[in-house]
């Protein structure tokens, strides 16, 4: 990309508004030499445990990374874990909004075994725990939706978005002339409309299509462009197509499709996050669709090379578009 620099400048100057399930990501680093006498299981020998912000919290973080202000707003419990995941954020200088509630704080902890996933542990309350009424929304976000340069989405179906504070959140962003973006998850349908951009992945896209695959069929393009552009009015759809790239669509129609820009993958883990911030940093500083898809995927290459939830940096980002070239 030519104009990276440029394109990196108008993005320090942006604020981003993150509303959606913040969780702690949480790791425990050890070996396994040896198998339990209690039963076939190994036995880790823990050398350390380390902690950062996941779900929406590691978009925030992958904004911040690239250069923009942020803040992030989602349920943060009374407990070691709320506090853990706002530290994370607040010492990267994310503001956080705590959505109101009284369960615990989303926990996935991961057993990472010589530099491999053995295991994940997931806390969390129930979906209702987290619930925000449009009411609640309006009062949280209202300053900062009139402060932001574009709205973030992401759902991890925890509870935290709603159709209800979709609803207002999309009416206040409308009305303040701001570009709104959705991570869905099909699993919780979400009842949205109109908005500028979503992201789901190929799996997903068939969810939000109702378009249900027989194995080793070739996936429609054309026709799930087609219909959620129809059901949704969406302006952009960017379909993740994992080693395939990026599928890119605007108004029901296949614009093209970029390959993959990773050259070694590590760990997927957090990749979404880190191509949807990058997407929208890019589009909300007046990138055209395509430029932005280029910029996501090369930032999203970036971190699949890299172990764990992780972020991408202006530094590392303008490297590996230089070594691309």
């Amino acid at each position: 990309m030519k104009n990276l620099p440029a394109l990196l400048k108008k993005i320090s100057r942006l604020r981003i508004l993150v509303f959606g399930d913040v969780m702690l990501d949480r790791y425990i680093w050890g070996d396994a030499t040896r198998i339990s006498p209690e039963a076939p299981v190994p036995v880790i020998d823990v050398d350390r445990e380390t902690w950062t912000a996941g779900g929406a919290g590691n978009v925030a973080l992958n904004i911040a990374s690239l250069g923009a202000r942020c803040t992030v707003a989602g349920y943060f419990g009374n407990d070691e874990a709320g506090r853990k995941l706002a530290t994370a954020l607040n010492d990267r200088k994310i503001s956080t909004l705590s959505t109101p509630g009284d369960g615990q704080t989303i926990v996935k902890t991961r057993v990472m075994v010589q530099r491999q996933q053995l295991c994940r542990i997931d806390r969390e309350s129930t979906p209702t725990t987290y619930h925000v009424s449009a009411a609640q929304a309006d009062a949280l976000l209202k300053k900062d939706i009139a402060a932001c340069d574009a709205i973030i989405l992401s759902d991890y179906a925890k509870g935290v978005l709603n159709d209800a504070n979709v609803a207002r959140i999309t009416q206040l962003a409308r009305a303040a002339g701001k570009f709104v973006a959705l991570d869905p998850k099909p699993k919780r349908a979400l009842a949205f409309h109109g908005l500028d951009l979503i992201t789901p992945n190929k799996s997903e896209s068939l969810q939000l299509a109702g378009i249900e695959l027989a194995p080793h069929t070739p996936f429609p393009a054309a026709e799930v462009c087609h219909i959620l552009h129809e059901r949704y009015a969406t302006k952009n759809l960017v379909i993740t197509l994992g080693a395939d790239g990026m599928l890119l669509s605007a108004e029901g129609k296949i614009l093209k499709t970029i390959p993959t820009a990773a050259r070694e993958v590590f760990d997927v883990s957090g990749a979404g996050d880190t191509s949807l911030a990058a997407l929208v940093l890019a589009l909300a500083a007046k990138e055209p669709l395509a430029g932005a898809a280029h910029f996501a995927n090369a930032a999203a290459g970036v971190v699949v090379a890299k172990l764990g939830t992780a972020t991408v940096t202006p530094t590392e980002l303008s490297a590996y578009i230089a070594h691309e070239s």
